[in-house]
């Protein structure tokens, strides 16, 4: 009768000013007429449980007195058949293991610490019932109805998803070490292919000498043609000069001869040259004559 009282709330909200009394009152009265109807509901069930079990239990005693042969034999074999396949179908568990399982599952780390939890648990729920700051009604049996269903739910499920999760930790891990080592083997194996190459360096500087030497031969092989190529300039200008040499010794030679040509002309045309070399060349002859006689 602690558990429920006249009143469903306690003073200090009575006193209050801004309570309604209509409104609480046919709320309270709301509840108690939801949890009559759950109680009724229960009966109900119950009342139909037993008379089931009545009919049940008649027709068992009726069977009897029909057959009374029959039963003791058949039931020997039932009540043994029956243990045997109970026991074959569901295994029976350890009720110390089942024990150890309750108190695993209070929370603390010995067994001192979770009595006074459980204990300190205990005191404040009956102290708040007591107090009438909690009233136990509909709304709390649905709250631990959904409380059991949702424990049960994790404890059926729990391991199954424990297991899900652990299979697709293991997948994800096994994906990242075989990525690794992949990358592990293509690391390995360009290396081994670049093991060759380790003498790379001494190969780069006979590479550098040659091409110093080939720089070098360029150098000399582009100075040798710009001295040929001045060289031939040169040739060609100097031939340029005697070329232009010739001709104006040429010119000149022509201008005296056609100067010495014209001026000669000019004297033949004279009489008293002509007979000047007239005299002369008869001289000549007769030096020529003379000479030649003696």
């Amino acid at each position: 009768m602690s558990l429920f009282h006249t009143s469903p709330f306690p003073a200090s909200v009575l006193n209050h000013p801004n309570f309604n009394f209509k409104l609480a009152i046919k709320t309270s009265s709301s509840s108690h007429h939801r949890l009559s109807n759950l109680c009724i509901t229960a009966s109900t069930t119950l009342k139909r449980t037993t008379t089931m079990a009545s009919r049940l239990a008649k027709s068992a005693i009726g069977a009897a007195r029909i057959r009374p042969s029959v039963l003791p034999r058949s039931v020997p074999a039932l009540t043994s058949v029956t243990p045997a396949r109970y026991a074959s179908n569901v295994p029976s568990e350890d009720p110390k293991n089942k024990a150890q399982s309750i108190v695993d599952a209070l929370p603390g780390n010995s067994l001192v610490s979770k009595t006074a939890i459980l204990s300190g648990a205990a005191g404040l729920s009956i102290a708040a019932i007591s107090n009438e700051l909690y009233i136990l009604n509909e709304e709390s049996v649905v709250a631990f109805c959904l409380l059991s269903v949702f424990y049960a739910a994790f404890k059926l499920g729990g391991p199954g998803y424990k297991e899900w999760a652990a299979a697709q930790i293991q997948k994800q891990k096994d994906i990242l070490n075989s990525a690794r080592a992949d990358h592990t083997n293509a690391v390995k194996q360009r290396i081994e292919n670049v093991k060759p190459l380790s003498g790379v360096v001494d190969v780069t500087k006979q590479l550098f000498e040659v091409s110093k030497e080939s720089a070098r031969l360029e150098a000399q092989a582009f100075e040798l043609e710009q001295r040929t190529a001045l060289a031939a300039e040169a040739k060609k200008v100097l031939e340029s000069w005697v070329s232009y040499e010739s001709q104006v010794k040429q010119r000149e030679q022509r201008e005296l001869a056609e100067s010495v040509i014209a001026k000669i002309q000019k004297e033949l045309q004279n009489p008293k040259m002509l007979q000047q070399v007239l005299q002369q060349s008869v001289a000549d002859v007769e030096r020529i004559v003379a000479s030649k006689a003696q």
